[in-house]
């Protein structure tokens, strides 16, 4: 059987039937009512990444039949259109890039009748073999780009990774004249004896989970996007102690798989309010885990940032309150929220939120 290595041979199909199951339905949908974005966006982050795995192997196990991949990280998703619990869902996947041990998987959720698009996100995905304990990177083929399409996939691929790497370069950058007078006049407001504003430190809340041999993937570790799914739920919730209405999801700003999760390990999950901005609600949520046989917290293992936007039943933004940074570390964050926000905000227009006021965004 000869070797798949051009793009359009490396694609899966799947489709979540929710027009004909009541059963699954029930499963997806967030409020018992009739409401616009009434879907639970965890669940589809966790068939996004096991759709994406299930593709990447589809090439790498050409190579390697022992070897394996993971989840290194979700690049930006964002909502073009709110799904209808009522129609199918379906999802498209499909290799873009191959570089020299990592992989750039996209996927498109659409529905149809009419064809909606819903999102569209970018797994990139590391391939690895050897024992449990002790797996390495393994360089693997490259894809052969052949026909336009192809190579407008591999540049849009390279293109996202050096944006990465430039928003990464600039979060390290001290603030610029203009955000350091944001957060000078975010500290003079709390002098005020009658200030009463919201402290980002109050805005947070937190949950310990044990994992189990049911969460866990073919490669013996926690699936990825149980993992997604939790972060994302529990950030919700944060975004509940602001909101003034629904906070729905606008964006997946990034999220970032730094070390494995194991069977047994206990994990601290934990979501902050970093920042906002009008109708936006920035919220960081972060995972840290504690070994089985550990009495302390050992690594940082997933690390996640999500734009929430405040809406009513017809998904029109409602300004929200501001937030107002303490310490140094709270700075930091708001101002990396900020930045990252402002990255894909010409996007979140052209989204969910595309029939909003322009002046929602300045």
């Amino acid at each position: 059987m000869p070797l798949l290595k051009r793009s359009n041979e490396l694609s899966l199909e799947k489709i979540i039937p929710l027009s004909t199951s009541e059963t699954l339905r029930n499963n997806f949908i967030v409020l018992d009512q009739e409401l616009p974005a009434n879907i639970r966006f965890g669940l589809l982050l966790e068939i996004m990444d096991t759709l994406a795995a299930d593709t990447a192997r589809m090439y790498v196990n050409q190579f390697y039949k022992d070897a394996i991949v993971v989840t290194a990280a979700i690049d930006t998703i964002i909502v073009r259109n709110p799904a209808d619990i009522s129609k199918d869902l379906i999802f498209k996947s499909r290799i873009n890039y191959v570089g020299k041990s990592s992989m750039e998987v996209g996927i498109r959720i659409e529905q149809s009748n009419p064809q909606t698009h819903i999102a569209t996100c970018y797994f990139t995905l590391v391939a690895r073999r050897g024992p449990r304990d002790n797996r390495v990177n393994i360089e693997i083929p490259t894809l052969d780009y052949i026909d336009d399409m192809e190579k407008r996939r591999y540049q849009k691929a390279i293109e996202r990774k050096e944006h990465y790497l430039a928003q990464k370069n600039l979060e390290s950058q001290p603030p610029s004249l203009e955000e350091y007078r944001l957060l000078e006049n975010l500290h003079e407001s709390q002098k005020d004896p009658n200030f009463n504003g919201l402290l980002a430190s109050k805005l947070s809340l937190t949950s310990w989970e044990r994992t189990f041999p049911a969460y866990k993937n073919p490669n013996q570790t926690i699936f990825g996007g149980y993992l997604a799914r939790r972060s994302y739920e529990l950030s919700t919730m944060c975004a509940e102690l602001i909101s003034t209405k629904r906070p729905i999801i606008a964006a997946v700003n990034r999220m970032n798989f730094l070390n494995p999760v194991k069977i047994g390990d206990k994990l601290l999950f934990k979501s902050n309010i970093v920042y906002t901005h009008k109708s936006f609600i920035c919220i960081e949520t972060t995972i840290s885990r504690v070994g089985r046989y550990e009495k302390r917290i050992s690594n940082l293992t997933d690390s996640c940032l999500f734009t929430f936007v405040n809406v009513d039943e017809k998904l029109k933004p409602y300004p929200v309150e501001t937030i107002y940074p303490l310490t140094y570390f709270e700075d930091q964050k708001y101002l990396e929220a900020r930045r990252s926000l402002t990255s894909i905000i010409s996007e979140i227009k052209d989204g969910l939120l595309k029939d909003s006021d322009i002046a929602h965004f300045d």
